[in-house]
Protein backbone atom coordinates (compact mmCIF):
# COMPACT_ATOMS: atom_id res chain seq x y z
CA UNK A 1 0.00 0.00 0.00
CA UNK A 2 1.13 3.56 -0.77
CA UNK A 3 -0.48 6.41 1.17
CA UNK A 4 0.20 10.14 1.15
CA UNK A 5 -0.45 11.03 4.79
CA UNK A 6 -0.31 14.82 4.64
CA UNK A 7 -2.53 16.73 2.18
CA UNK A 8 -4.33 20.08 2.54
CA UNK A 9 -7.55 21.18 0.84
CA UNK A 10 -8.71 24.77 0.38
CA UNK A 11 -10.09 24.57 3.92
CA UNK A 12 -6.47 25.35 4.85
CA UNK A 13 -5.90 29.01 3.98
CA UNK A 14 -2.50 28.22 2.47
CA UNK A 15 -3.85 25.62 0.00
CA UNK A 16 -5.78 25.94 -3.26
CA UNK A 17 -6.76 22.27 -3.62
CA UNK A 18 -10.38 21.28 -4.15
CA UNK A 19 -11.45 17.91 -2.69
CA UNK A 20 -12.36 16.46 -6.09
CA UNK A 21 -9.00 17.42 -7.60
CA UNK A 22 -7.14 15.75 -4.74
CA UNK A 23 -9.09 12.53 -5.11
CA UNK A 24 -8.68 12.39 -8.88
CA UNK A 25 -4.96 13.13 -8.76
CA UNK A 26 -4.23 10.62 -6.00
CA UNK A 27 -5.96 7.84 -7.91
CA UNK A 28 -4.22 8.72 -11.17
CA UNK A 29 -0.90 8.45 -9.34
CA UNK A 30 -1.83 4.93 -8.24
CA UNK A 31 -2.01 5.72 -4.54
CA UNK A 32 -4.05 3.39 -2.34
CA UNK A 33 -5.04 6.04 0.17
CA UNK A 34 -4.57 9.58 1.45
CA UNK A 35 -4.91 11.48 4.71
CA UNK A 36 -6.56 14.91 4.46
CA UNK A 37 -4.89 17.02 7.15
CA UNK A 38 -6.18 20.57 7.04
CA UNK A 39 -5.01 23.07 9.61
CA UNK A 40 -7.27 22.81 12.65
CA UNK A 41 -10.19 21.52 10.60
CA UNK A 42 -11.69 18.24 9.40
CA UNK A 43 -14.00 19.90 6.86
CA UNK A 44 -11.73 18.96 3.98
CA UNK A 45 -11.39 15.40 5.22
CA UNK A 46 -15.15 15.04 5.41
CA UNK A 47 -15.58 16.51 1.93
CA UNK A 48 -13.05 14.17 0.32
CA UNK A 49 -14.46 11.17 2.20
CA UNK A 50 -17.94 11.98 0.92
CA UNK A 51 -16.70 12.12 -2.68
CA UNK A 52 -14.80 8.83 -2.47
CA UNK A 53 -16.91 5.91 -3.74
CA UNK A 54 -14.03 3.49 -4.21
CA UNK A 55 -13.92 0.79 -1.52
CA UNK A 56 -10.36 -0.01 -2.50
CA UNK A 57 -9.19 3.54 -1.84
CA UNK A 58 -9.01 4.86 1.72
CA UNK A 59 -9.49 8.47 2.78
CA UNK A 60 -8.17 8.86 6.31
CA UNK A 61 -10.10 11.58 8.10
CA UNK A 62 -7.41 13.64 9.71
CA UNK A 63 -6.35 17.08 10.92
CA UNK A 64 -3.10 19.02 11.39
CA UNK A 65 -3.44 20.61 14.79
CA UNK A 66 -1.47 23.62 15.97
CA UNK A 67 -0.22 23.26 19.54
CA UNK A 68 1.98 25.33 21.81
CA UNK A 69 4.86 22.90 21.09
CA UNK A 70 4.49 22.33 17.34
CA UNK A 71 2.14 20.68 14.85
CA UNK A 72 0.49 17.27 15.28
CA UNK A 73 -1.17 15.15 12.61
CA UNK A 74 -4.26 13.48 14.04
CA UNK A 75 -5.17 10.46 11.89
CA UNK A 76 -8.55 8.70 12.10
CA UNK A 77 -10.38 11.42 14.02
CA UNK A 78 -14.10 12.02 13.55
CA UNK A 79 -14.48 15.28 15.47
CA UNK A 80 -12.51 18.48 15.07
CA UNK A 81 -9.88 19.18 17.71
CA UNK A 82 -9.09 22.79 18.54
CA UNK A 83 -5.53 24.17 18.76
CA UNK A 84 -4.06 24.31 22.24
CA UNK A 85 -1.74 22.70 24.73
CA UNK A 86 0.18 19.77 23.24
CA UNK A 87 -0.72 17.32 25.99
CA UNK A 88 -4.39 18.30 25.86
CA UNK A 89 -4.42 17.79 22.09
CA UNK A 90 -2.72 14.38 22.35
CA UNK A 91 -5.25 13.34 24.97
CA UNK A 92 -8.17 14.36 22.75
CA UNK A 93 -6.71 12.41 19.84
CA UNK A 94 -6.50 9.27 21.98
CA UNK A 95 -10.06 9.73 23.20
CA UNK A 96 -11.17 9.52 19.56
CA UNK A 97 -9.03 6.40 19.07
CA UNK A 98 -6.91 8.38 16.62
CA UNK A 99 -3.21 8.21 15.85
CA UNK A 100 -0.93 11.09 16.84
CA UNK A 101 1.97 11.85 14.50
CA UNK A 102 4.41 14.70 15.13
CA UNK A 103 4.58 16.70 11.89
CA UNK A 104 7.87 17.97 10.38
CA UNK A 105 9.60 18.36 13.77
CA UNK A 106 12.69 20.11 12.35
CA UNK A 107 11.13 22.19 9.56
CA UNK A 108 12.81 25.57 9.24
CA UNK A 109 10.15 27.12 6.98
CA UNK A 110 7.93 27.93 9.95
CA UNK A 111 9.31 28.06 13.48
CA UNK A 112 5.76 27.75 14.83
CA UNK A 113 5.43 24.26 13.38
CA UNK A 114 8.63 22.80 14.87
CA UNK A 115 8.66 20.45 17.83
CA UNK A 116 9.52 22.40 20.98
CA UNK A 117 9.69 19.69 23.61
CA UNK A 118 11.92 16.76 24.50
CA UNK A 119 10.77 13.58 22.80
CA UNK A 120 11.25 11.74 26.09
CA UNK A 121 8.33 13.65 27.55
CA UNK A 122 5.86 12.66 24.83
CA UNK A 123 7.23 9.40 23.43
CA UNK A 124 4.54 7.32 25.14
CA UNK A 125 1.79 9.69 24.01
CA UNK A 126 2.45 9.62 20.26
CA UNK A 127 2.30 6.95 17.57
CA UNK A 128 4.84 8.27 15.12
CA UNK A 129 6.94 11.05 13.66
CA UNK A 130 6.79 12.40 10.14
CA UNK A 131 10.28 11.60 8.85
CA UNK A 132 9.73 12.55 5.21
CA UNK A 133 7.88 15.75 4.33
CA UNK A 134 8.31 16.82 0.72
CA UNK A 135 8.04 20.50 1.65
CA UNK A 136 11.14 20.49 3.84
CA UNK A 137 13.83 22.65 2.23
CA UNK A 138 16.90 20.66 3.28
CA UNK A 139 17.55 16.90 3.52
CA UNK A 140 18.82 17.23 7.08
CA UNK A 141 15.37 18.33 8.29
CA UNK A 142 13.92 14.94 7.41
CA UNK A 143 17.10 13.08 8.33
CA UNK A 144 17.03 14.44 11.89
CA UNK A 145 13.38 13.42 12.19
CA UNK A 146 14.24 9.89 11.03
CA UNK A 147 17.03 9.62 13.59
CA UNK A 148 14.64 10.82 16.29
CA UNK A 149 12.03 8.21 15.40
CA UNK A 150 14.60 5.41 15.28
CA UNK A 151 16.07 6.29 18.66
CA UNK A 152 12.62 6.50 20.20
CA UNK A 153 11.53 3.20 18.66
CA UNK A 154 8.41 4.64 17.05
CA UNK A 155 7.08 4.70 13.51
CA UNK A 156 8.31 7.14 10.89
CA UNK A 157 5.72 8.28 8.34
CA UNK A 158 5.77 10.30 5.13
CA UNK A 159 3.48 12.83 3.52
CA UNK A 160 3.72 15.39 0.75
CA UNK A 161 2.20 18.26 2.76
CA UNK A 162 0.58 19.10 -0.57
CA UNK A 163 -1.04 22.49 -1.11
CA UNK A 164 -0.95 22.33 -4.92
CA UNK A 165 -1.80 19.50 -7.29
CA UNK A 166 1.80 18.88 -8.45
CA UNK A 167 2.80 18.18 -4.83
CA UNK A 168 0.36 15.33 -4.20
CA UNK A 169 2.18 12.01 -3.85
CA UNK A 170 5.65 13.61 -3.58
CA UNK A 171 6.17 11.65 -0.33
CA UNK A 172 4.42 8.41 0.59
CA UNK A 173 4.13 5.92 3.42
CA UNK A 174 4.49 2.31 2.26
CA UNK A 175 3.11 -0.70 4.14
CA UNK A 176 1.21 -3.97 3.86
CA UNK A 177 -2.34 -4.47 5.07
CA UNK A 178 -3.89 -2.03 7.53
CA UNK A 179 -2.37 1.42 8.07
CA UNK A 180 -3.22 1.64 11.74
CA UNK A 181 -1.64 -1.75 12.48
CA UNK A 182 1.39 -0.92 10.34
CA UNK A 183 2.07 2.29 12.26
CA UNK A 184 1.52 0.64 15.62
CA UNK A 185 3.82 -2.22 14.62
CA UNK A 186 6.37 0.09 12.98
CA UNK A 187 6.17 -1.97 9.80
CA UNK A 188 6.31 0.87 7.31
CA UNK A 189 8.73 2.43 4.83
CA UNK A 190 8.84 5.86 3.26
CA UNK A 191 9.66 7.16 -0.20
CA UNK A 192 9.68 10.57 -1.82
CA UNK A 193 11.53 13.74 -2.70
CA UNK A 194 11.91 17.36 -1.54
CA UNK A 195 12.92 18.48 -5.03
CA UNK A 196 10.11 21.01 -5.50
CA UNK A 197 9.80 22.18 -1.89
CA UNK A 198 10.86 25.75 -2.68
CA UNK A 199 8.34 25.99 -5.53
CA UNK A 200 5.44 24.91 -3.35
CA UNK A 201 6.45 27.20 -0.51
CA UNK A 202 6.76 30.17 -2.85
CA UNK A 203 3.35 29.53 -4.39
CA UNK A 204 1.79 29.26 -0.93
CA UNK A 205 3.38 32.56 0.06
CA UNK A 206 1.96 34.26 -3.03
CA UNK A 207 -1.43 32.71 -2.34
CA UNK A 208 -1.38 33.88 1.28
CA UNK A 209 -0.38 37.41 0.36
CA UNK A 210 -3.35 37.53 -1.96
CA UNK A 211 -5.64 36.30 0.80
CA UNK A 212 -4.04 38.68 3.35
CA UNK A 213 -3.02 36.38 6.13
CA UNK A 214 -3.05 32.79 7.38
CA UNK A 215 -0.55 29.98 7.99
CA UNK A 216 1.86 28.19 5.71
Amino acid sequence: MRYDLHIHTHYSKCSVLNPSIILDRAKKLGLDGIAITDHNSIKGALAVSKLNKDRNFEVVRSEEITTDRGHVLALYVHEEIKPGNLFDVLDKIKKQDGLAIIAHPFAIASMRSRLKISLKKIKDEIDGIEILNSRCFFPWENKKAAIMAKRAGIAGTAGSDAHFVFEIGRAVTIFDGDLRKAIKGRKIQVDGSIKFASVGRFLSLVHMIRKRGGVI
